[in-house]
């Protein structure tokens, strides 16, 4: 895997935004015409999160004592509710450091690289050296997404599909990118 071709194919979180809408506004086929409302919802949780996301001071430190100078490169899809809400906060958190955004389904994908349990989810962060060797890597959710994902699988009866999806959303409405930066930290 070359990793850098990657990277030199990957967009902006701007570029990512504009294509969402374009998507939105124009598939391009039948999924995007069938994911339209995850597109319309994912483009206003992550105005949403951009607009509410403020970088607590203690972690903003804790990158400092780091020493990261690396990049940061981000497999996602506009469609994804959690990629909705942990991009925009990493992309705010990390601003002073190079960023992209790869799609999960462009041809060749780098996510058969990256795959949770046999699956494509998504987001995965990426840390780059300045020579485009992995440091880290995370994904898909903060681990009490995944608490919440994994209760849903035990008993989905009990704990319903929607029932996660409302907890897990008011979780990232509530935790406002907090448990996400911290992980990421954690990684460095």
């Amino acid at each position: 895997m070359d990793i850098k071709q990657f990277w030199d194919n990957a967009v902006s979180y701007t570029e990512y935004l504009r294509e969402a809408g374009e998507r939105l506004g124009n598939p391009k086929n039948t999924q995007e015409s069938d994911y339209a409302e995850y597109y319309r919802l994912g483009i206003q949780r992550m105005n949403r999160m951009w607009e509410k996301y403020l970088p607590n001071s203690e972690q903003v430190a804790t990158l400092a004592n780091k020493n990261f100078n690396g990049k940061i490169l981000i497999i996602s899809e506009a469609w994804c509710g959690d990629a909705s809400q942990v991009i925009p906060v990493v992309v705010k958190f990390f601003e002073q450091f190079e960023i992209r955004i790869s799609y999960r389904d462009q041809e060749p994908s780098l996510i058969d690289d990256y795959l949770v349990n046999g699956g494509k989810s998504i987001p995965i962060v990426i840390f780059l050296d300045e020579d485009f060797n992995e440091i880290a890597h995370w994904g898909p959710r903060p681990k009490h997404g995944t608490e919440l994902l994994n209760k849903h699988k035990a008993n989905p009866e009990e704990f319903t599909r929607d029932q996660f999806y409302v907890e897990l959303q008011t979780y990232y409405a509530k935790n406002r990118g907090f448990d996400t930066i911290e992980e990421l930290l954690e990684l460095l």
